[in-house]
């Protein structure tokens, strides 16, 4: 499968102008406890659906706000127009767009894209990854104690906060300090680009770590479930992401 990342990359930082537009922002249709749909979502869907649909015509779209549903082809994009959609409704400048291609069980280019920061990470299968052409890295940190670690609530599912919080205080006794972004695609980017050494959350949508799934082993990184089984990028659950180095440590906290 043939597709020209630049091509690619351009039509997502186009989406910026949706982004900056705060009237459509305020545009909000809840779906569920805490988990809401701004006009900026479906426009940047919209316009992706039909652009990429342009670029690349036979290339099937999966888009968040169309839901989770089986595909015909076996290739297809993966979007999700606002990675942190909450944050966008209060102006809590941490949402992305992401964007990955999934062809025949695996992903092989993924694009985030951070429109307030104008970095683009990127990645295709076999090539590393980058932000705004700078190639990046996961952190040399050989331990939980030498770095960082990102959170997810899993917001949707408070009833999961118990077991999720008891595990949070694990992580947080053992590394240096915790940090919650909101978006799953900002904090696998950030643990690809070695700000963070590692992220997890117990449920997501394939959407959420597509494209950050590749950027990251394409930084030199590793993401598996919470049991330590591969992940398949179009099947809903947890992910433990990490530079590889402290993944067992984490992952045995949780």
């Amino acid at each position: 499968m043939s597709v020209d990342i630049n091509e690619v990359m351009r039509l997502v930082r186009e989406t910026r102008q949706f982004v900056e537009n705060r009237d459509m922002a305020g545009h909000v249709k809840v779906k569920g406890l805490a988990d809401y749909v701004t006009q900026v979502d479906t426009n940047i869907q919209n316009f992706l659906r039909e652009k990429l649909g342009e670029l690349a015509p036979e290339i099937e779209f999966l888009g968040e706000e169309d839901g989770l549903h089986a595909m015909k082809g076996d290739t297809f994009w993966i979007l999700d127009p606002i990675d942190g959609t909450t944050n966008l409704v209060h102006d809590y400048q941490h949402s992305t767009v992401s964007l990955g291609l999934y062809s025949k069980g695996e992903i092989i280019l993924g694009v985030i894209y951070d429109p307030f920061r104008e970095e683009m990470f990127y990645a295709e299968k076999g090539k590393g990854s980058f932000v705004n052409g700078r190639p990046i890295h996961v952190a040399k940190a050989e331990n939980l104690g030498q770095t960082i670690i990102a959170i997810g609530t899993a917001p949707y599912q408070k009833e999961l906060a118990p077991q999720n919080f008891a595990c949070f205080q694990r992580v947080f006794e053992k590394c240096e300090d915790i940090r919650r972004t909101g978006s799953a695609a900002m904090d696998l980017a950030y643990t690809a680009a070695g700000r963070l050494g590692g992220y997890f959350e117990a449920r997501l949508q394939p959407w959420d770590f597509a494209a950050g799934m590749l950027i990251l082993t394409e930084a030199g990184g590793k993401i598996t479930r919470y049991d330590g089984s591969q992940v398949n990028p179009v099947e809903p659950g947890g992910i433990v992401a990490t530079n590889g180095k402290l993944h067992e440590e984490l992952r045995a906290l949780l």
